[in-house]
């Protein structure tokens, strides 16, 4: 008989580099329904080594990768050691990570996340739930959103969940399947242009609201070939680094004006990607809080209601759900949904990983 209560932890960092989110949380399944609470959490801040290894790490020869893989688990099995013991957290079923995406390239069978290492369970103590999208690139699949199976359990009373993070994802129902797919960068290159600035982030969007928006970029912008594809797609920072950000840098425009653009990009993406333009649409994640992007938002769909939920939500909506994905794949249930991702089927993706001191 399986367990209708669990204790977890969700691990979560996003490529915005924001840091390692993580949340302490309660599932309880009642009559077939999910229910859930989100205690403690807290994002631990990289520090500045750590930033700049991550930023370039998607130019790292594969030897390197290795050694970085290594650093990062022990880095993330720390961290999770600090966080339980700062809460005096008891009797987990098991820490579901998510870990560091560095590579994501589906359509080449290749995909990275680092801090997936079975030595994860050994350095935190505890037995770790992790590594969810490989199993689903083997299967023909994008790998990418893994987060919509979560949407469809939690939040099914919205029409759709918009996450605005390193980039921007939807999920939805469509033709009564789930359907999720990456829209278009959003922090990974926002930051970019504010750390030009020397900022960490435009707080608010204070400063894309002070540029002008230079429609010849914006046109261009609009007109790249991944907007053009069909779901399932995704993207990766390989995408800003050889795509976005080289188009950006050819128009020599004040930074503002950069950001001023890139925001109604986002906005008009965002605007193109939903079937219906109406209904009631939950966004979460750290863009929730660029009130000039929301604004942009708002202008594009004017008949959306846009529901922007608590500060636990927005800014742990991500942990939470892999701690969803982590406790389907202890249940050995579909954590992955082929509708979303192409893969050849669904699938209990992850991999569990016991900590001996756990272990019978």
């Amino acid at each position: 008989m399986k367990k209708e209560n669990y204790n977890v932890i969700g691990v979560m960092s996003g490529t915005s580099l924001d840091g390692i989110d993580l949340a302490h949380l309660v599932f309880i399944n009642q009559d077939n329904s999910w229910k859930f609470e989100i205690l403690e959490s807290e994002t631990i801040s990289y520090s500045e080594d750590w930033i700049l290894k991550l930023k370039n790490a998607v130019a790292f020869s594969s030897v390197e990768l290795v050694e970085l893989n290594k650093k990062y688990t022990q880095l993330l099995g720390n961290t999770i050691t600090d966080f339980i013991s700062k809460y005096q957290i008891k009797n987990l079923d098991a820490v579901c990570s998510h870990g560091h995406t560095i590579l994501h390239q589906p359509k080449k069978g290749i995909t990275l996340q680092i801090g997936n290492l079975p030595e994860i369970a050994s350095y935190c103590g505890q037995n770790v739930v992790c590594d969810f999208r490989v199993q689903d690139v083997a299967l023909g699949g994008q790998g990418a959103p893994l987060v919509p199976i979560g949407d469809k359990i939690l939040f099914s009373e919205y029409d759709y969940c918009l996450n605005l993070g390193g980039f921007s994802n939807i999920s939805f129902e469509f033709e009564e399947k789930r359907i999720a797919f990456d829209i278009s960068p959003v922090n990974t290159v926002l930051n970019y242009y504010a750390n030009q600035l020397g900022l960490n982030y435009d707080d608010k969007g204070q400063i894309s609201k002070t540029g002008s928006c230079n429609t010849a970029l914006l046109i261009e912008l609009n007109n790249l070939d991944f907007y053009k594809n069909s779901f399932p797609k995704s993207l990766g920072f390989e995408f800003v680094k050889e795509t976005i950000l080289p188009l950006i840098e050819s128009y020599m425009i004040p930074t503002q004006d950069k950001l001023r653009t890139f925001s109604e990009h986002i906005a008009v993406q965002i605007g193109l990607a939903l079937p219906n333009k109406s209904g009631t649409l939950l966004i979460t994640g750290g863009g929730a809080y660029n009130d000039f992007v929301i604004e942009r938002i708002r202008f594009h769909l004017p008949e959306m209601t846009i529901i922007i939920p608590s500060k636990k939500i927005i800014e742990f909506k991500e942990a939470l759900l892999f701690g969803l994905l982590g406790v389907l794949k202890l249940r050995g249930e579909n954590n992955v949904l082929s509708s979303v991702t192409g893969a050849q089927k669904d699938h209990s993706s992850g991999y569990i990983y016991k900590n001996s001191a756990n272990c019978d």
